[in-house]
């Protein structure tokens, strides 16, 4: 089995060599290693990891926290494809590409971010329900995306990428949310359309994330026209 282990860790030398030494006692071996972010003395890392078959992912979090003031954020399984130049792929079918941008983006998106699925919102100016709330269409969405279509998100329009928090007054179909899925969007060219990208179980989307996608979102934009 391959696991998506996220880990925050001091941002010191041998730490991650530590936590590394620590999974392969478990039998774990890390086929990747992304670095989310780092900030004040702290680093978050994406550890892609195959456990074997009969060792339960309880083991992953054991081994990584028995190495001092490391902590996981969460793990769950991954079934992606293991890419290094994500982004870079994704500007260079968009270039060639260019009326196809939005779907290549939303089939692109949940590899770079490794999450489960993205789609494309937009308000209908002027297009308004009788209670007043504005109608959304979806532009386009990636092939595990949820079917359900959301008939106004009184989030839109949307002034810079932004973590979805229906306690929060981001309101979201429910199936947005099913297995606990985190949700995070970015305005997509304009502040009425709006790229969405769900990660079912998490981890959270971290503010260099956010970044990541509101940089790629407006490249895309500005591509596509």
């Amino acid at each position: 089995m391959t696991y998506l282990l996220r880990v925050v860790l001091p941002d010191r030398p041998g730490t991650l060599g530590a936590v590394a030494s620590a999974l392969g006692v478990e039998g774990a071996d890390i086929l990747s290693v992304d670095v989310v972010e780092r900030h004040q003395g702290q680093a978050v890392d994406d550890l892609v990891v195959d456990l074997p078959s009969a060792r339960p992912p309880d083991v992953l979090i054991t081994a990584a926290e028995s190495v001092r003031d490391v902590v996981v954020e969460s793990v769950r399984p991954f079934f992606g494809p293991l890419d290094t130049a994500r982004e870079l792929e994704l500007v260079e079918s968009v270039a060639a590409a260019p009326e196809n941008g939005i779907e290549l983006l939303v089939d692109a998106v949940p590899r770079i971010f490794r999450s489960a699925w993205a789609l494309v919102v937009e308000a209908s100016t002027g297009d308004v329900w009788s209670d007043g709330g504005t109608r959304v269409r979806r532009v386009a969405s990636s092939s595990a995306a949820p079917e359900t279509e959301a008939e106004t998100l009184p989030w839109l329009p949307l002034m810079k990428a932004t973590v979805l928090d229906p306690t929060a007054g981001h309101s979201v179909p429910s199936a947005w949310t099913d297995l606990d899925t985190e949700l995070a969007a970015a305005p997509l060219g304009r502040s009425d359309r709006a790229l969405v990208v769900g990660r079912p179980g998490g981890p959270g989307f971290r503010p260099s994330e956010l970044a990541r996608l509101s940089h790629l979102a407006g490249i895309v934009a500005t591509m596509t026209g």
